[in-house]
């Protein structure tokens, strides 16, 4: 992951965190649901899924995926919510750094992608090995001033 996978003009602000250990089927929602949304509806939303009080919609990765009350699919993913919250908040300051209204900020991109994959092999009977592999994920965000 070299860059951001998208260029915006003007003013904005950018955060992103490498190498979370987060599932990818959680954050891919999260940030499905949080793209659009004003700054400071989606730290409510956050906060509100690690007290368990709002439910990710789920649009990708429905098998088993219970329904829940005024949302239809979805689940309380509390760890990859953390991860988010603190995205959200780096942004934010990254944004009050650089001398944007932090009051009237959007979130105009948010991605969750794939990163390094850390391989780890546990030794069983009779010289075989099983593999124990865990997946990273990089969350990226952009936001800009919109207008109230």
């Amino acid at each position: 992951m070299k860059g951001y996978s998208m260029e915006i003009e003007g003013n904005h602000a950018k955060a992103r965190i490498r190498e979370a250990e987060i599932s990818l089927k959680d954050s891919v929602n999260i940030a499905h649901h949080l793209r659009g949304m004003p700054l400071s509806r989606a730290k409510e939303v956050i906060d509100g899924v690690i007290n368990k009080t709002y439910a990710i919609p789920y649009f990708r990765y429905l098998d088993s995926v219970s329904h829940r009350p005024g949302v239809g699919p979805g689940r309380y993913p509390v760890k990859a919510a953390k991860a988010f919250k603190q995205l959200l908040e780096n942004v934010e300051n990254n944004a009050e750094f650089k001398g944007l209204n932090t009051d009237n900020l959007v979130i105009k991109h948010i991605a969750a992608n794939k990163g390094r994959m850390i391989k780890k092999y546990t030794p069983k009977a009779y010289g075989r090995a099983g593999a124990n592999f865990k997946d990273l994920i990089n969350l990226e965000v952009i936001v800009t001033e919109g207008s109230e």
